[in-house]
């Protein structure tokens, strides 16, 4: 369940909830493609059990630099009506 950030706070830096979970999914992707296989076997190994892992997940990673305003995008119009 989210708990922090809040969805009011991240509609707040976007202009509806699309926008939010494509931008999301898209810094979490990258995220995890930037993490290596090996780092997060070692988080694991660390704490398997451990909560504060959670904190480590991509998707939650992607959302608190969205509310942190670290992640911004431009809408892009090309002329489509």
């Amino acid at each position: 369940m989210l708990i922090y950030p809040k969805i009011d706070d991240l509609l707040k830096r976007v202009d509806n909830k699309y926008t939010l979970v494509i931008l999301a999914a898209k810094r979490a992707r990258q995220i995890n493609n930037s993490l290596s296989s090996d780092y997060r076997q070692g988080l694991e190994a660390l704490a398997p059990t451990d909560e504060k892992l959670k904190s480590y997940k991509p998707l939650d990673i992607a959302l608190k630099e969205i509310v942190d305003g670290k992640i911004t995008y431009e809408r892009v119009t090309d002329g489509i009506k």
